[in-house]
């Protein structure tokens, strides 16, 4: 029996999973419950997203991934061995090739760590390929040319930036901030301006529904419920979309300054063509209102959210699995 090729997302903040063949099978949150005196598994993904913030003292919701690499090695494995279970990739007879993207400056104990969890979760070969030249391909891009293409990667741990030609990055910077760094700035600038605590999930909810990095972006609020550190009691207050902008401008400024120093080393001739064909924003940080319009004033050159900006990077994996043996030249 023949096994499965399979390429993986593997996201602090979802892994998403492509079958060869099948396409994106699998879209869940990088999150394991467990009990904390057995290390027993109770729930993974959507189910252990759900417990976060409401779970008793034995029980704990745990993200095996933070900045992008393996924070917890043993969750981590666990967490794959059952989202490669699920997808049925993996049988008593077969074991499937993984191909599995990670940022671009990582180290060789973390790529060692990623492809050791992959294959005691039941791969036969491992092979690791860069973030953004999975999201620049799974985006639409024809990186194999011999011309320049730039493409901003913001995900949950991390944002890749990259100029890539000829298939491979010319490029890049990796910095760790991007969507979890945006939450917690969220959260940060509530408790300092109205003293209330709030969840790590309601400061998503915030950015995910008010959030805005423009001046002229979006003009709306909602209420929003924590606990009051004075009173200790429950209270509701209202947030603006203008408030969102000034507590994620640090983070924001952070990205703007990647994406100049990526293009400052870029060759001339690669960032003409990047201003021919613009920068591409992939991943969930690419949803964020007014993100495009700030990136296109900062840097000068015109920027395009991708369609589909938070499958790009599996989408990639996916056409590169069509041409495993051509198209990864590192195996590690």
């Amino acid at each position: 029996m023949l096994s499965k090729d399979i390429g993986i997302d593997l996201g602090t903040a979802n892994v998403l999973i492509h079958v060869k063949g099948k396409g994106v099978v699998l879209d869940e949150p990088s999150v394991v419950t467990i009990e904390s005196d057995t290390k027993r598994v109770l729930a993974v993904g959507e189910e252990a997203r759900r417990m976060i913030g409401r779970t008793p003292g034995n029980i704990v919701a745990i993200r095996p991934l933070r900045d992008g690499v393996i924070a917890d090695f043993d969750i981590t494995e666990a967490m794959l061995k059952y989202f490669i279970g699920r997808v049925g990739a993996r049988g008593w007879n077969s074991r499937p090739r993984i191909l599995i993207c990670a940022p671009t400056n990582i180290t060789s104990v973390e790529q060692k760590a990623i492809r050791e969890a992959a294959e005691r979760s039941g791969a036969r070969e491992v092979f690791l390929e860069e973030e953004p030249k999975a999201a620049a391909i799974g985006a639409g891009m024809d990186i194999f040319q011999p011309s320049g293409h730039m493409v901003v990667d913001i995900g949950g741990g991390t944002t890749d930036v990259a100029v890539l030609s000829m298939g491979d990055v010319v490029t890049a910077s990796s910095i760790k901030t991007a969507g979890d760094k945006f939450d917690a700035a969220i959260s940060k600038y509530i408790k300092a301006k109205y003293k209330l605590l709030v969840g790590e999930r309601t400061a998503e909810d915030v950015k995910m529904t008010i959030g805005s990095v423009h001046p002229q972006g979006r003009q709306a609020e909602m209420d929003i419920r924590g606990r009051d550190m004075v009173s200790g009691l429950p209270q509701t207050i209202t947030i603006r979309a203008e408030e969102v902008q000034e507590a994620l401008s640090d983070s924001i400024l952070s990205i703007v300054q990647a994406a100049k120093s990526v293009l400052e080393r870029t060759p001339p001739e690669l960032s003409a063509d990047i201003i021919d064909r613009g920068v591409i924003l992939t991943g969930g940080g690419a949803l964020l209102n007014g993100l495009d319009e700030l990136l296109a004033n900062e840097l000068h050159v015109p920027v395009l959210v991708a369609e589909d900006p938070m499958h790009c990077v599996v989408k990639g994996t996916g056409i590169m699995l069509n041409n495993l043996d051509q198209v990864v030249k590192k195996r590690f």
